[in-house]
């Protein structure tokens, strides 16, 4: 049975590495992470009763990684990206104001808390925000039953690109008056023929909560236990991992 990776801070001192999941939901991207046999702590704003990770801190995740994040192997922050997308933008920013509803911007104060710890570090968020897209991740390129293309700014270390494979259809539900089939659920909203909560469940794989809202929000394993690999190959010398 092979073990975990894990990490020579000193001559014969071997332990996982410690990776933070901030703005963590219910740990999709934490679970990920986990898949390698990482130590994973996750802290959100809001209270997670659904969390899957090792440890878990409520409160502000640029709070928290200001104060914690140097303590950390590795930071993954996903944050909400409400207010980053194409429905915040344009003439949908004033039917936003119109009604009072108003997001959070906290891409730029992430990144900068993130810099300070000095630690490499994923941003993760949507097509439309201002995360520098140095990676770009997709349902299908593991299988999945969900397109979700998120793009990843990847601070302090690097990875290449993977292929982008065709689609194999499309996305289930009404489109413009029209319904269509394809091999592909809508995990976002309610009705339309959207995934309902047992659909997203298998399409993500995710198989720990049952909140529909939460299931929706979360990262697919797959994807941050591809970048998790991406990043054990850059590792130093001085971080040896034993196979």
């Amino acid at each position: 049975m092979t073990e975990p990776p894990t990490v020579r801070r000193a001559p014969g001192a071997f332990r996982p590495l410690r990776v933070l999941d901030a703005y963590c939901c219910i740990g999709g991207a934490t679970k990920g992470y986990q898949r390698l046999g990482w130590h994973v702590t996750g802290v959100d704003i809001q209270a997670q009763p659904d969390y899957c990770g090792d440890v878990f801190h409520q409160g502000d995740a640029i709070d928290f990684i200001r104060a914690h994040g140097h303590e950390y192997d590795f930071i993954h922050t996903s944050p909400p990206c409400q207010g980053e997308g194409a429905p915040t933008k344009g003439t949908n920013r004033a039917r936003n104001a119109a009604i009072g509803r108003t997001y959070p911007r906290l891409i730029t104060p992430t990144r900068a808390a993130l810099e300070a710890t000095g630690r490499p570090y994923v941003i993760e968020n949507v097509a439309g925000s201002e995360v520098r897209k140095d990676l770009r991740l997709c349902g299908e390129m593991f299988g999945l039953g969900v397109l979700m293309h998120r793009y990843f700014e990847l601070g302090r270390w690097t990875a290449p690109q993977p292929a982008h494979p065709a689609h194999r259809g499309r996305v289930r539900g009404w489109r413009h008056g029209e319904y269509h089939e394809g091999p592909y659920v809508a995990a976002y909203g309610k009705g339309g023929g959207k995934a309902t909560t047992e659909e997203i469940r298998a399409a993500k794989r995710i198989d720990w909560s049952t909140d529909h809202f939460r299931l929706r929000e979360a990262l697919p394993p797959a994807y941050t236990e591809w970048i998790g690999r991406a990043h054990l190959a850059t590792l130093t010398p001085a971080l040896e991992v034993a196979a």
